[in-house]
């Protein structure tokens, strides 16, 4: 055998004695903690005593000769490198316990959270849906709903702090899977008094009235694709951070406001409005089903997928 086979033999040999050494029920302990950041609810969420996850947690600490979590408030906070740690060990985690028997996921009796985060004014059209489906299905199942998404977003994915995003735009990255949903018409709206009511037929026209918008600097604002231009953004009156406050300012006043033909029409009567056809070249948006690709092996993670796939097309 030759002295470079004979070094990689030992290499390897190398390898399986340390992982020997290292009790992997740890990286269980691991995943819990990284997933509520709390010493005591990680303990109730594994059955386990919490001294004994505490002991957990020290050993995971030498082992990996870092501090891992530090002390944050009442809870705890990972160091960059649990964060490091969290996205490799929870991938083999969930790799592993899609092929054992008896682990396959149950929805029926299944107490997981899933975090969604629709951006509004989806929220409006799905979040009921959504809960009412999983619900009737899936009665133990958990759902925490968002509905405002900020500039940490891909990394609480990457981290699976949340599960889904449902929006009108793609999360960039060959990390992130996205699966386009249905295309959103949308319409102007007016008060019904408005006094140039009948002349809004031209974009000119739309521009040359004062607007009621979703805050235009918030992170992926709803109303900012038509307002692009400095002299588009000059007839903006009103920045409200959602759209049915912009729809309510519209209703009193002689603004006008760009939504969704769906939104309109359900306040429209409420509201006195009148929901027109918006002459724009940009007059409908695609919304997108968004989530890590990590997580996505997950088969509860798949399950969910489906079901929000299902309820969502239009």
């Amino acid at each position: 055998m030759s002295e470079e086979k004979t070094d990689n033999l030992d290499a390897v040999e190398g390898i399986k004695s340390h992982l020997r050494q290292v009790d992997l029920n740890l990286l269980t302990v691991f995943d819990a903690v990284m997933q509520v950041q709390n010493i005591t609810r990680a303990a109730q969420m594994l059955g386990m005593s919490q001294p004994a996850v505490s002991n957990a947690v020290a050993r995971l600490k030498l082992m990996f000769e870092d501090d891992l979590f530090v002390r944050f408030g009442r809870g705890i906070q990972p160091t960059p490198r649990a964060w490091r740690l969290f996205e490799s060990t929870r991938q083999a985690l969930q790799l592993i316990q899609n092929e054992l028997p008896g682990t396959q996921f149950q929805p029926h009796t299944s107490e997981r959270v899933f975090n969604l985060c629709i951006c509004s004014p989806l929220d409006n059209l799905l979040t009921s849906l959504i809960y009412n489906r999983v619900k009737k299905l899936a009665p133990h199942i958990q759902l925490q709903f968002t509905s405002s998404l900020n500039q940490n977003i891909e990394q609480q994915l990457r981290h699976q702090e949340g599960s889904f995003v449902i929006g009108y735009d793609e999360l960039p990255g060959s990390e992130f899977s996205c699966i386009p949903l249905f295309y959103d018409e949308m319409v102007l709206v007016v008060g019904n008094s408005h006094p140039r009511l009948n002349n809004l037929k031209r974009e000119q026209d739309i521009y040359q009235e004062q607007h009621a918008v979703v805050a235009l600097d918030s992170f992926t604002s709803f109303s900012a694709p038509w307002y692009d231009t400095p002299e588009k953004r000059s007839m903006v009156a009103y920045q409200g951070m959602a759209m049915t406050s912009v729809l309510n300012v519209v209703s009193q006043t002689n603004l006008v406001a760009i939504a969704p033909r769906w939104l309109g029409e359900e306040f429209a009567a409420s509201l006195d409005l009148k929901v027109m056809p918006l002459p724009l070249r940009q007059e409908n948006r695609r919304s997108y089903l968004c989530w890590h690709e990590a997580a996505g092996r997950d088969k509860g993670h798949q399950w969910m997928q489906e079901i929000l796939i299902s309820t969502c097309h239009r």
